[in-house]
């Protein structure tokens, strides 16, 4: 084992000590020859980090929920972003249009990107893995002993930089700070091309390339935290004009060849954003005391939420910074199955090693998401989130027509408000210390857990209330739907084939009444009229009856001749209507006997015996051995009221 260990740590370092490279700026040209993007600016560099992992574009055609989502668009998830990040996508693309303008030295490239969004929408992880992305890059070139690790061609005097430019294939552009310009004129007489180069790796906690801005105190504010300041300790050294006093340790300095992170950046004085915002249109930040203008050439990353942002924005003193910002709203997830992902990883990454229920990721994440969305004269917010979530929704035998592009459009600064990724987490945690026994949670005891957490929040009351039906009206309503459906498939035996078998039998007696003529019976040969009564007893689940039996008929036989014709397979679930009619079908023709097993109190052996094997299926369904009994008495509680 030790072998293994020193294995490791000889080949960590072998790898490190072949990107190391150290030699004069002569030498530093000749690589510059050979590969021009070495000496690529913090825009370029950081574009290029995001892109490196490939790109996927998504073909919506593969997949019919994507297809509701996003219509015609493209859709791209970048490779850099997807481990980490659910139901970002318009977010995440944003973010990489940005840094592709500003790599090709566009107007965005003397631009702040500021990230704003509600607490715990990802806006801080989205610079960490940034900032994590950086570390993970191979070293970058820099002069030797430089306090900003200058780009080494700046170097090159002015009046050479346009043939070299020709020779090497790069644009030149910026200027050594006024300690490294010392350096070249005292001890190497100005011979630039014997200047020391080498290789330094981007790091956060050396303060290499990447500088960090908190929030600072209003009335203790000094600029010295982002350009440095003069060395107090050198001034019975040095005069006070000599820039060996300089200390050249602002986040801004620190953040050269790299980026700034800028946190809570509109907690800070009006007057305090100017050094960024120079720093960022015009590449130069003013010098300690008397020593004029320093280049840089960082990326600077601000956040704040959005209370802050509007604060800021309403004054109209603020225009000039305003207009050098470019703004990515960093909104809450509407989407349910990726707020479900979103937890999952939490969990994943977390030491929670309780079991979990089915479905009980899945209520907590429609409490989340619920509380975020805008009402809508168009639908209830419970359809608004599963159309969101690309489902087709069925009401009276139909599918819903709305369109998400409309919903969205009408809706601009949906996800900027609402329940927050941590409030549920927190409920998760508290739905554990309330059951440490059985070390589970459930629907059940995380539903009453956001119950107690929202009637004990700080908040409007028109809002608690409305949360409060959300968890115990509309939530409370769904899960049992989901539960009865849980129920039946833990009695009725090959649930999937039963379902398609039922499917089957329906196309075969719907195809015939539509074309007006007989079927053959798969089983016997034998040529048969179209069972009506079979017919209704499924459409009837989904309130089709009379005459508007025909017209459903037609739709489904037309439907899935078209998907057919495709080539895509046809199941049970390829028709939405159909699928809920059967799967009521189903859960109807087992009520009875589940209601009076579930409810008895004292059951015969043949009761007991369906009790067992239903109770045995739905451990075998996921469902934590010592949670099963509660949901099952709160289902005969709630679902088959006599």
């Amino acid at each position: 084992m030790t072998d293994d260990f020193q294995k490791l740590i000889t080949q960590d370092r072998e790898k490190r000590q072949k990107e190391r490279w150290r030699g004069t700026m002569l030498e530093y040209l000749e690589l510059v020859r050979e590969d021009p993007s070495i000496a690529k600016l913090s825009h370029r560099r950081i574009y290029d980090m995001l892109m490196e992992p490939g790109v996927t574009e998504i073909n919506l055609e593969d997949d019919p929920k994507l297809q509701r989502l996003y219509k015609k668009e493209t859709l791209r998830e970048y490779n850099f972003f997807k481990e980490d990040f659910y139901g970002m996508h318009q977010t995440v693309s944003e973010i990489v249009r940005y840094f592709h303008s500003a790599s090709l030295k566009g107007e965005e490239s003397r631009q702040v990107l500021f990230l704003v969004g509600p607490v715990g929408s990802g806006k801080s992880s989205l610079v960490e893995a940034i900032k994590r992305g950086l570390e993970l890059l191979p070293p970058f070139y820099a002069i030797e002993d430089d306090p900003m690790l200058g780009e080494p061609l700046h170097l090159i005097p002015r009046h050479l930089r346009k043939e070299f430019s020709k020779m090497l294939g790069v644009e030149i552009e910026g200027d050594l700070n006024p300690i490294t310009r010392y350096r070249l004129k005292t001890e190497f007489q100005g011979h630039w091309e014997e200047m020391p180069v080498r290789t330094y790796e981007f790091s956060v906690r050396a303060r290499r390339g990447v500088g960090v801005v908190p929030p600072v105190d209003p009335n203790n504010q000094d600029t010295s935290v982002l350009v440095g300041g003069e060395d107090i300790s050198k001034l019975h050294k040095y005069s006070e004009g000599d820039p060996l006093v300089l200390d050249l340790s602002g986040a801004l300095n620190v953040g050269n060849r790299g980026m700034v992170e800028f946190i809570e950046v509109f907690k800070n004085e009006t007057e305090y954003l100017h050094a960024m915002i120079t720093a960022t249109q015009e590449k130069h930040i003013p010098a300690p005391g008397r020593h004029g203008m320093i280049y840089v050439d960082t990326c600077i990353l601000a956040h704040s939420n959005e209370a802050e942002w509007k604060k800021f924005k309403s004054d109209h003193a603020n225009e000039a910074i305003l207009d050098r910002i470019v703004t990515v709203k960093v909104p809450y997830n509407l989407r349910l199955s990726e707020e479900v992902k979103i937890y999952k990883k939490i969990i994943r990454q977390s030491r929670f090693t309780a079991d979990i229920a089915p479905h009980t990721l899945e209520i907590a994440s429609m409490f989340a998401i619920l509380s975020r969305l805008q009402a809508t004269n168009k639908c209830d917010l419970l359809t608004k989130l599963k159309l969101y979530n690309g489902e087709e929704v069925v009401e009276k035998g139909k599918t819903k027509k709305i369109d998400v592009v409309e919903l969205r459009e009408e809706a601009k600064d949906e996800g900027m408000t609402g329940i927050s990724t941590r409030f549920i987490m927190k409920a998760l945690d508290n739905a554990l210390s309330d059951n440490i026994q059985d070390n589970c949670i459930h629907p059940l005891n995380v539903r009453e857990a956001l119950v107690q957490m929202v009637k004990a929040s700080d908040m409007a009351d028109d809002v608690r209330k409305q949360y409060l039906e959300f968890l115990q009206d509309t939530l409370h309503k769904e899960y049992l739907e989901i539960l009865e459906k849980e129920i039946t498939k833990a009695f009725v035996y090959s649930y999937q084939e039963q379902a398609e078998s039922l499917f089957q039998n329906y196309l075969d007696h719907a195809e015939a009444y539509v074309n007006k003529k007989k079927f053959k019976d798969r089983n016997t040969g034998e040529d048969l009229e179209p069972d009506e009564a079979f017919m209704k007893s499924i459409e009837e689940q989904i309130a089709i009856i009379g005459t508007a039996s025909d017209g459903f008929r037609q739709e489904v036989i037309a439907y899935l001749w078209s998907v057919s014709r495709k080539g895509e397979k046809i199941s049970y679930e390829s028709y939405e209507p159909l699928k809920e009619a059967i799967e009521k079908k189903l859960m109807s023709s087992v009520r009875d006997v589940s209601r009076i097993i579930t409810k008895a109190r004292t059951r015969d052996q043949e009761q007991s015996e369906k009790y067992e094997r239903m109770v045995e299926q739905l451990i075998k369904n996921g469902y934590p051995a010592a949670c099963v009994d509660t949901i099952l008495k709160y289902a005969a509680n709630n679902l088959w009221k006599d």
